[in-house]
């Protein structure tokens, strides 16, 4: 702390003030906090934003290590993505439990240090563990602005600017959808906007589930394929639907949905009794990077008068790009689409728009309640700008700006820019500076790295067959010894600190890297650092 900055005499140590001083004085030393954010912003920018993704303070050997198979020389990158540590260690360093009496600036500031130092750091260019990754600043700064203003998103009176601003990026982002008109909210991730699409799919074509509930209603039934997110399970078994009536449709090789599959799933529930509602595709799987076929899908649901949702979370961002949107051929004769800008824009977590074509008012006729402390009828402005009765939460984040500021900085031009430069990695690239296909075809070069199927999105699915199981492909135990390769190099690359890389099974398929580069800061020598680690790593195995 800077030295004249002392705490007013009358608050304690713990924050509360004195019994003697009363109430006439404020309960918290403004000085005092200010001079404490200051300083906890500095390290916040020192060790969050530039050390969690620098990309060249280097320490170590410059060559390579074990010989990779890469362009050229690459060091060891500083610091660690992560530093392993057992919870119980982990528990112990942080000193996690409350006390009864403050801690002084000092020490808070060094627990600032220890939870950045000790957590994830998910914007450096080595994490690729998840469909999120990197920092955008211009999203940062939006991100900080917004818990400073600590606004809740219910009502104009409250929060004038976002209710303008979340309107505006709604509005694009349904233009882009291929609506000119509509409606939407920003919601709290992708899952929830799928539960809201079945929501108020199921107000739409039976209104009285809202007042008499499940009770009133037929059994109902929907599809989504194989392939679907988690979510629509988990929406179906929160509404009150049931698991056992979500009908998984068969998909191809590549994860799509078959259309011919969908045909027959809504008659077979038909001829048992069941009232077909609802349709959820996919544009964006979550393992292979699937887009089913939206045009063919929206033809069944069209002739059977279905709801048809688009979860576009994953792939969404994807329309931004002319290069690239044609996955998406079809997603403007959805009903609802939810897209995730926080994956592929790197947005920051969260941002996740459910957007609808219904001009109607059915989110509000859907969700609203009318709480007269909030929504009153006769206030002074137009009450059509408190958008928070269009959803079940009450107190809502604003969620708009660090998109906005973003969107302001770098314009649709450079979104689509960041969504070409993601494709360019893994697909078929226009970039001079990025050979086509890159990563894939790195892959396809190096021994040992076997690709589980063609890309068609930015998912880059492979497999690593270390030397000892080399040639051994008709062996009854490979597959299952192979299934042990990606959690044991997984568990490796975390105490190690060097990176990070999901993996999973697939139906029959045993367990292999998923790789998605959805970070900015990436370049091919990181691509190359990533490859020859994970041989580094499982060479011995």
């Amino acid at each position: 702390m800077s030295q004249g900055v002392t705490v007013t005499p009358w608050v304690t140590g713990s924050g509360v003030m004195a019994e003697s001083d009363g109430l006439e004085r404020p309960g918290l030393d403004k000085a005092a906090g200010e001079e404490f954010l200051r300083e906890a912003l500095q390290i916040l920018l020192d060790e969050a934003v530039r050390k969690g993704t620098d990309v060249t303070e280097k320490v170590g050997d410059s060559r390579r290590e074990g010989g990779g198979q890469g362009r050229g020389p690459i060091l060891c990158l500083s610091p660690q993505v992560c530093e392993w540590k057992e919870p119980a260690e982990l528990r112990e360093l942080l000193d996690l439990e409350l006390p009864s009496r403050g801690e002084p600036p000092e020490r808070l500031l060094e627990r600032c240090r220890a939870v950045i130092r000790h957590s994830v750091r998910t914007g450096h260019p080595h994490f690729f563990n998840q469909l999120f990754s990197g920092l955008d600043h211009h999203s940062l700064a939006g991100r900080l602005i917004t818990e400073a203003l600590n606004t809740s998103q219910y009502t104009y009176e409250i929060a004038p600017v976002f209710v303008l601003m979340e309107e505006v990026v709604l509005a694009k982002l349904r233009e882009l959808v291929g609506w000119s008109s509509g409606d939407g909210i920003f919601s709290p991730g992708g899952s929830i906007s799928n539960m809201y699409a079945m929501n108020v799919a199921r107000f739409h074509r039976f209104p009285e589930s809202r007042q008499k509930g499940n009770w009133a209603l037929p059994r109902l039934a929907l599809f989504a394929s194989q392939e679907c997110h988690y979510s629509i399970q988990k929406g179906a078994a929160f509404l009150g639907i049931g698991t056992d009536n979500v009908r998984l449709v068969a998909t191809d090789q590549g994860g799509k949905m078959v259309p011919e599959e969908l045909e027959k799933e809504i008659q077979r529930a038909k001829a048992e009794g069941a009232e077909p509602f609802f349709v959820c595709a996919t544009c964006g799987t979550t393992v292979l990077g699937a887009f089913d076929p939206l045009g063919s899908i929206a033809d069944i649901c069209q002739r059977h008068g279905l709801w048809l949702h688009v979860d576009a979370a994953w792939g969404g961002s994807v329309l931004l790009s002319q290069k690239h949107r044609h996955l998406l051929a079809g997603i403007e004769r959805a009903d609802s689409v939810a897209w995730n800008p926080h994956k592929m824009l790197a947005v920051g977590l969260q941002c996740s728009a459910f957007l609808l074509r219904d001009t109607s008012g059915l989110l509000q006729r859907c969700h609203g309640a009318g709480a007269t402390y909030l929504f009153q009828r006769d206030k002074f402005y137009d009450i059509a700008y408190d958008t928070g009765d269009k959803t079940p939460q009450c107190g809502r984040r604003v969620d708009c700006l660090k998109l906005w500021l973003l969107w302001k900085a770098v314009g649709t031009q450079g979104l689509a820019r960041r969504v070409e430069r993601a494709f360019a990695f893994t697909r078929t690239s226009t970039l001079p500076s990025v050979p086509p296909r890159y990563l894939a075809e790195e892959v396809k070069r190096r021994d040992g790295f076997q690709l589980v199927l063609e890309p068609e999105f930015i998912n880059l699915c492979f497999w690593f067959v270390p030397p000892s199981l080399r040639g051994k492909e008709g062996c009854p135990d490979y597959w299952p010894r192979l299934g042990k390769v990606a959690p044991a190099i997984k568990e490796r690359m975390m105490r190690k600190g060097s990176m990070m890389v999901g993996y999973q099974p697939h139906g029959a398929r045993v367990n292999f890297f998923r790789q998605v580069v959805t970070n900015p800061l990436v370049t091919r020598d990181h691509l190359d650092f990533f490859l020859d680690e994970i041989e580094r790593l499982g060479r011995d195995l």
